[in-house]
């Protein structure tokens, strides 16, 4: 059975940071293209980062230079460093595994003073 649990949100200051966690089980993490996406009320999912089973990353033009995307496979579990948070970022963020259809049930940050 395959479970995506995301933790780590909460609510934070503009320019504050926040440290989001999926812990992965039920499939061959290692080998697996792990990403984080948002959703902020009334808005599309937007592609935050990906990190593939190599390690190569890619981010979204809204979060690049601000947040980065780590993995440690020992403990199946990837990461999300979200630094310099603008009340913009406000939104519920999910771990998605790539290519197939599984989804975390979405940790909210909130950023706001």
């Amino acid at each position: 059975q395959v479970q995506l649990v995301e933790s780590g949100g909460g609510l934070v200051q503009p320019g504050g940071s926040l440290r989001l966690s999926c812990a992965a089980s039920g499939f061959t993490f290692s080998r697996s293209a792990m990403h984080w996406y948002r959703q902020a009320p009334g808005k599309e999912r937007e592609f935050v980062a990906v990190i593939t089973a190599a390690g190569k990353t890619i981010y979204g033009d809204s979060v690049k230079d601000r947040f980065t995307i780590s993995r440690n496979n020992a403990n199946s579990t990837v990461y999300l460093q979200m630094n310099s948070l603008k009340p913009e970022d406000t939104a519920v963020y999910y771990c998605y595994c790539g290519g197939t259809s599984y989804w975390g049930q979405g940790t909210q940050v909130t950023v706001s003073s």
